[in-house]
């Protein structure tokens, strides 16, 4: 394949990294000092990976889609007010691109091992659910949108938890409030703990990154399933390409 990837930071460079190990070719598209992308630096692309700033996604895309791609995976996070736009942009092209806060094979499978964990633990009151999500110091969003994804599926499942802590109230949580916590300190790639705490134990569940390299790994396994066969116009989550690979799928990851 011929990649082109949005963004030459640590998360872009990781997937070029990739893409080149595997022999494929690979272009990493700079912010352009213009303010918008030439097309022309597209062209031929098989799928574009949009790995940039939040700001940046809808003239990446554009640009992208102006240049004649069609499948595009967005590895960015903190673009959801945006989202009916890229909705829009990729129907009226009959593009499609897969879109997640975190392309770790380990993180969608840890969501899963968090729902069932919530489905054990939620019935029990004497079991206070809790997350903590540790990221390098100059990551700019807190919580991350992975711990933002882990606090939804705790909102969905506990009965007795309906909000996360810090909106309507300040100090110390309501019962029904589900506490978060973002450090930001360092250089951690990412760590994510859902945590039941009773009086007299604790069960935790911890997801350490070490490196980008999980995250590149599942980028380029959601473009293949991309390049693989025809999608449906739109956006698409990464639970079907993990849903390939456990049944044995040839994608490459």
């Amino acid at each position: 394949m011929d990649i082109a990837v949005f963004g030459g930071g640590g998360l872009g460079r990781a997937v070029a990294a990739a893409v080149a190990d595997r022999g494929d070719t690979v272009r990493i598209i700079g912010r352009p000092p213009s303010g918008r992308h030439d097309p022309a630096a597209l062209v031929g692309a098989d799928a574009v990976v949009e790995a940039s700033r939040a700001d940046a996604v809808v003239g990446n895309l554009r640009a992208a889609l102006d240049a004649g791609c069609r499948r595009a995976v967005i590895a960015t996070t903190g673009w959801t007010s945006d989202r009916p736009i890229v909705e829009a942009l990729l129907r009226e092209h009959g593009a499609a691109a897969v879109a997640a806060s975190n392309f770790s094979l380990g993180v969608v499978l840890f969501g899963r091992l968090v729902d069932a964990a919530v489905g054990l633990f939620g019935p029990l009151a004497s079991f206070d659910p809790y997350l903590v999500e540790w990221h390098r110091r100059t990551k700019p969003d807190r919580p991350s949108g992975t711990a933002g994804d882990l606090a939804e599926r705790i909102l969905a499942g506990h009965p007795g938890k309906r909000r996360v802590a810090g909106g309507a109230t300040r100090g110390r949580p309501e019962p029904e409030e589900l506490e978060v916590v973002s450090i930001r300190a360092g250089a951690s790639p990412g760590m994510h703990l859902v945590g039941f705490d009773a009086p007299g134990e604790t069960v935790e569940l911890r997801l350490t990154a070490r490196d980008r390299s999980a995250y590149a790994a599942g980028i380029l396994a959601a473009a293949d399933w991309l390049v693989r066969e025809p999608r449906a116009a739109g956006l698409h989550p990464f639970d079907p390409v993990v849903d390939e690979l456990l049944a044995g799928a040839p994608v490459v990851a």
